[in-house]
């Protein structure tokens, strides 16, 4: 991934996020086992107008972990919170794909002073997520769907994270009860539904959107969950024009 990588320690743990393009800053947060290389594509098409840090959550790509942490949600955004302080980047947009976005949601609610905006991608993040048994299934129904280009560095990654972490967060969803949480998310908020998506379906979408007071939902037409990668300038150009809106 071409950019700058930036280091910094945050609670004892060495945190790497990848740095690029120009602009006002804002934060993308990985989903479950995923790693801020394969988040190359979105980056720059997003870096044309923004300062694009790609961060890496603790265990996951470059960022250093611990056997006992992360290992719930909470975790994830305990540590993406003191990340925002260290690097200096409170008050910055964040977007969150997949499980990157529940952590949003839950940072929103949690650390309200921190994002004056939020996009999540393909989000998980309500009381009903299925069990990890379904979300493996739907994840073999979407791999299809998915440009070739993103296996090897997604294999990469997830051998990174490895297996129990990935479980164990997986799990987590199951008990996190984010629904109690969307109300209290307070800013705007763009939700992105890929249409051809088995992992997130449109009604989870619809759900979220209705729990979240200032929220608004846009889908693009056969975009699977991976929509970040297959349909970057989308993707990119939906999050743009909201952040103009949003005068972020």
């Amino acid at each position: 991934m071409s950019g700058q990588p930036t280091y910094l320690t945050v609670n004892g743990l060495r945190t790497h996020a990848w740095k690029r393009g120009r602009g006002a800053p804002l934060v993308i947060v990985p989903g479950l086992g995923c790693a801020s290389w394969m988040y190359a594509r979105l980056a720059r098409e997003l870096g044309r107008e923004r300062t694009v840090f790609v961060y890496d959550p603790p265990g996951h790509g470059d960022s250093q972990g611990r056997p006992d942490f992360p290992v719930c949600i909470e975790h994830l955004t305990d540590h993406l919170s003191a990340w925002l302080r260290a690097a200096g980047l409170v008050g910055s947009p964040v977007f969150g794909h997949s499980l990157g976005g529940e952590v949003m949601f839950d940072l929103a609610a949690r650390y309200p002073q921190l994002a004056p905006a939020l996009i999540a991608c393909a989000p998980t993040g309500i009381p009903e997520n299925p069990s990890v048994r379904l979300q493996l299934l739907r994840l073999v129904r979407d791999l299809p769907r998915e440009r070739l280009g993103l296996l090897l560095p997604g294999l990469r990654a997830y051998r990174q994270c490895g297996a129990r972490r990935m479980l164990l967060l997986a799990r987590d969803q199951e008990a996190h009860m984010t629904g109690p949480l969307l109300p209290r998310v307070k800013v705007p908020t763009l939700l992105i539904d890929g249409e051809s998506d088995p992992v997130i379906q449109t009604w989870t979408v619809e759900r979220i959107c209705a729990d979240i007071p200032e929220a608004v939902a846009r889908q693009i037409p056969g975009a699977p969950h991976g929509l970040t990668d297959t349909h970057p300038r989308a993707v990119a150009q939906l999050t743009l024009e909201f952040l103009r809106q949003a005068g972020c």
